[in-house]
């Protein structure tokens, strides 16, 4: 545990002193709640006999004690709402401690109360919960960041994205918008689970812990099973899982599934990511582009009532139809070469050209992918349908009915990021072992992103796969957008972090050792010198200065310092 602070230390005590009051400051029995903030706001005073007995519970994030009375602000998961406090209606005889110890000395912001009263409005027009009573239900340890708000304006407001991702549960204490994202990401799964209920495809589990890893282009996260003593795999995606449900005859399928790869982070990646992956017999990448239209068009106007969305200073619009364009044709669009007939050593110079990192290990594919990349993806705002890939970047799409060379897969890039990828699903099991066999030599050549050969999966589909359409949406990407977000950080509740750096810190017995009276050393640290290294840069004069007016401030009863002394600490 790190180095207490002052105010830190003070919580601690009071602990002690709520004990010894026999008050309990982390009950366990159940608090009645029967009604919220959000309730109170929405519906005082229509009918006020609703609200002549009230019960709720919540943080108390704002205090203003005038005397004998007292105002707070608690904060439950809908909302705030003022308390009243009245001495003489609390504490009705002699003894006054519940009101001038328990509640002006020994609660603090950050504790969660529980209450019990009745609602008015106050002169100034605010709703009020007038308190009977209060019941003390958990302490608050550690001091919460200080928000001011007035006339709508906030000042100090908990904004640090590093700080914000690390310690999500304070984010959300002190900046409440933040639950609206997650409501609304719950809400689109909600509505795009819904769309495929309806559809009649059934919801299925498939492993997250494979033999093999496969069903997309990426390096995954490799564990060991002990009982087994064999190597297992984090799962990239469950493609190839789904399909084996195909081959086994059901006519639909879908999975919300956590996958996991093991590459570059940034704000539109994180190593563990959400997707859900939709396979149905009998259909074909045409028919897939019909139905995620129409989904997404579903999930936009359950949730905003419109299809249009704001992103950013952009507003996006995803009614139906969107625009459909081959990656070839994209290409050509945005650089003007056409690239659709060139070989391997040709592509290599397209991609310097345009200013992509070549190296030994890509093959077409890598080297298309990354030419759309650089020159198409960012200036595709509007959803769009890429359609029509190469067949070298797309081992597990059929390929294409009339044109040579390519599969039928798509692609749908809206805000300048895919944000779904879907294939006619190869059912070949000749070709798909020849494609299997193409990745491998690619591994070969230090395509550490490469498929591996999956021979249980061929099997599968030697025993017959009807065609297939097959479709991975990411939940992540699609959140961001929907809900104005500018990194997927800010839609995770919990993002992976680099690990937290250690604040380093001086113990007491070190400044003393320093020549700082064990008395003065609360002091020390009031005044801002936590490390005893930013102490030695402290200016001497200053120090002495700042430490005698601490003195005064705290009203401490130890021996003022000399200047003398306090520049003997620096020799």
């Amino acid at each position: 545990m790190s180095e207490l602070n002052e105010q830190e230390l003070q919580r601690r005590q009071s602990l002690v002193e709520l004990r010894k009051l026999g008050i309990d400051p982390y009950p366990a029995e159940l608090y009645d709640i029967n009604i919220t903030a959000v309730e109170i706001h929405k519906n005082f005073p229509s009918d006020n006999s609703l609200y002549q007995d009230i019960s709720i519970a919540g943080r108390i994030m704002q205090r203003r004690i005038m005397g004998a009375a007292a105002f707070t602000e608690i904060q439950d998961a809908t909302g705030k709402i003022q308390l009243y406090f009245k001495r003489d209606e609390l504490c009705p005889g002699e003894d006054k401690t519940l009101y001038n110890i328990v509640f002006k000395r020994l609660l603090d912001i950050g504790d969660i109360i529980g209450v019990k009263g009745f609602v008015f409005t106050t002169q100034m027009g605010e709703t009020t919960i007038h308190v009977k009573e209060f019941k003390l239900l958990s302490k608050s340890l550690k001091v919460l960041p200080v928000v001011k708000e007035k006339d709508d304006k906030t000042w100090d407001a908990f904004t640090d994205p590093e700080q914000r991702y690390r310690q999500r549960y304070l984010d959300l204490i002190v900046n409440p918008h933040v639950k609206d994202v997650f409501v609304k990401r719950a809400q689109l799964v909600n509505s795009m689970r819904s769309y495929l209920n309806d559809k009649g495809y059934l919801e299925v589990e498939t492993p997250i812990l494979q033999p093999l890893y496969g069903g997309a282009a990426a390096r995954p996260f490799k564990t060991h099973h002990n009982t087994l003593d064999m190597t297992l795999y984090l799962r990239i995606a469950n493609e190839l899982y789904l399909k084996r449900l195909i081959v086994g005859g059901y006519d639909g399928v879908f999975e919300f599934s956590k996958d996991f790869r093991n590459e570059g982070m940034s704000r539109f990646h994180n190593p563990e990511f959400t997707q859900m992956e939709l396979y149905v017999a009998y259909k074909d990448y045409d028919w897939m582009m019909d139905l995620v239209e129409e989904m997404v068009e579903k999930i936009a106007l359950d949730m905003h009532g419109t299809t249009k969305v704001k992103v950013g200073e952009k507003e996006i619009d995803f009614k139906r139809p969107w625009k459909r364009i081959t990656m070839y044709d994209a290409i050509k669009e945005y650089t003007t070469i056409d690239i659709s007939e060139m070989n391997e050593k040709e592509l290599v110079d397209v991609a310097k050209k345009v200013g992509v990192d070549v190296d030994e290990s890509m093959g077409k594919g890598k080297l298309i992918d990354e030419i759309f990349g650089e020159t198409v993806e960012s200036n595709l705002i509007q959803p769009t349908f890429i359609t029509d890939y190469p067949v070298e970047m797309s081992p597990l799409a059929k390929k294409h009915r009339s044109k040579a060379g390519l599969v039928e897969r798509f692609e749908a890039i809206c805000n300048g990021k895919e944000i779904c990828n879907a294939f006619s699903e190869l059912n070949d099991p000749i070709d798909q072992r020849a494609r299997f066999t193409e990745q491998v030599e690619l591994g070969k050549r230090g395509d550490d992103e490469s498929m591996v050969l999956d021979e249980d999966f061929l099997r599968a589909l030697e025993y017959g796969m009807p065609p297939t359409a097959g479709l991975g949406i990411g939940i992540d990407r699609l959140s961001m957008i929907m809900t104005n977000s500018p990194s997927i950080q800010d839609v995770l509740f919990f993002p992976q972090m680099r690990p937290e750096k250690k604040v380093e810190t001086t113990t007491d017995a070190q400044f003393i050792e320093f020549g700082i009276p064990s008395e003065w050393v609360p002091v020390v640290r009031k005044a801002g010198f936590n490390i005893l290294d930013d102490l030695k840069q402290a200016n001497p004069n200053k120090l002495f200065n700042d430490l005698g007016g601490l003195r005064k401030k705290m009203k401490l009863d130890i021996p003022a310092l000399k200047i003398e002394e306090v520049r003997a600490w620096f020799k």
